[in-house]
């Protein structure tokens, strides 16, 4: 397949919504989300989130907390998902409800179970994810908040839905709806095609709903950053300081259209050079992509590229890089080790969850943390109780322990909310 074809949705990739990279590391099956506890029938919560932690565990989380201000810790990778039986809009590919496509039911049944939406019979599955977001957002201290990303359908370079490349789509209402709901608990991000003939109509009424960012994923989406269509686009997002959110590096979770090329790290230049505040959302920390810089490409860690691009001057001003996902098993100990001692970078990296990944459990071997250097043996067993009794905190816990020759991240990666337009400065 030439670099000029778009793939449509392929269910028979070998590719997880939750890790790919563990299918082609073998354990295929073993993938599987924290177990469900019984709730309580009269209230709906679960038993494991009222449950009292043990001294280790509630010691190791008062210390996480120590200089950190709840109401600056915004989550700003936290997926919203549904299957529309609400009336919410939202709808996942057919292909992961049929049964000869085994990757894409598998893909979606570990999703589901990360986030405990696999309702009862006459439940909603959309109701159900975000009843579990909730309670799992209530066991943080007030003013800590999630922004709820919508997420755009594929389009072609002429602008014509492509829904056989479109994993999921949740639609921009839904989101400010699920966040208008909650609004000390969450906001939300928009998510526009930009090839759309109304995309500049639509981002008005996205800032006039409130979201407080915008998100793409190009290689799922097919959009093509250079595209000079986009121009109007980051003119409208730099004037109203609209950071723009872009997945760079490899992509497992959302294959869409298939075009990783367009998940280029190099490629933010662009929205870069007109003065766009771009926020590279997991450090671009996973796989490899061209290095166009060289008179002859050839790939190179995508995470290198991010790096390069840190420290250019246009990145300096306006790059930052979200710390989601950043730790789990698929990637490189210098990802880690390079995140926690460039100091200087702290005050341009975000907090964020990637949820319902956290809840995934052979995303996060702490195991080989350890091995790293970057987690102590002692912190391993409180953390675990933490994961099986809130998902969000342990990930907020786990990126509060880590540390590489002495050094953790600042609390500057964890006062986020300063970011976004209605955060405290």
């Amino acid at each position: 397949m030439n670099s000029h074809e778009h793939p449509p949705f392929l269910p028979g990739r070998r590719r997880l919504l939750c890790c790919g990279a563990a299918a082609a590391a073998g354990f295929f099956t073993s993938l599987g989300a924290e177990p469900a506890r019984a709730a309580d029938a009269s209230t709906g919560r679960e038993a494991g989130l009222d449950a009292q932690l043990d001294d280790e565990t509630a010691t190791l989380l008062a210390r996480c907390w120590e200089g950190i201000a709840p109401a600056m810790l915004w989550d700003v990778h936290a997926h919203l998902l549904g299957n529309g039986d609400s009336g919410s809009g939202c709808r996942l590919n057919p292909v992961m409800d049929q049964w000869w496509h085994p990757v894409e039911l598998l893909r979606k049944r570990v999703i589901l179970d990360a986030a405990q939406a696999r309702p009862s019979a006459g439940g909603s599955m959309d109701r159900a994810y975000v009843q579990r977001l909730r309670q799992l957002a209530d066991g943080f201290p007030p003013g800590a908040r999630w922004l709820l990303y919508a997420f755009d359908e594929a389009l072609d370079a002429q602008g014509r839905p492509r829904p056989d490349w479109t994993t999921f789509h949740t639609p921009d209402a839904y989101a400010e709806a699920v966040s208008a709901a909650r609004p000390e608990r969450f906001g939300w991000v928009a998510s526009i095609h930009p090839y759309r003939p109304d995309a500049l109509a639509r981002l008005a009424r996205a800032r006039a709903g409130g979201a407080v960012a915008l998100k793409w994923l190009p290689s799922s989406m097919a959009i093509d950053l250079r595209d000079a269509r986009l121009r109007p686009f980051y003119d409208a997002l730099a004037a109203h300081r609209m950071p723009l959110i872009v997945h760079c590096g490899e992509e497992h979770a959302v294959p869409g259209a298939g075009r990783e090329d367009l998940g280029n790290p190099l490629l933010l230049r662009e929205p870069l050079r007109h003065g766009v505040r771009v926020i590279a959302a997991h450090c671009a920390s996973l796989g490899r992509a061209l290095d166009l810089d060289r008179p002859r490409p050839r790939r190179a860690p995508a995470f290198a590229l991010f790096a390069r691009l840190m420290d250019e001057a246009d990145g300096r001003e306006r790059l930052l890089g979200d710390v989601s996902a950043v730790f789990q098993f698929n990637r490189e100990p210098e990802v880690w080790h390079t995140l926690l001692q460039r100091e200087d970078w702290h005050g341009r990296l975000l907090h964020g969850s990637d949820y319902p990944l956290p809840a995934v459990r052979p995303l996060h071997r702490l195991g080989r943390l350890v091995a790293a250097g970057v987690l102590h043996p002692r912190d391993v067993a409180p953390l675990e109780a933490l994961r099986a009794h809130n998902p969000l905190l342990f990930d907020f816990a786990l990126k509060r322990r880590v540390r590489w020759q002495g050094q953790a991240f600042s609390p500057r990666v964890f006062a986020s909310a300063r970011h976004f337009e209605g955060g405290e400065a």
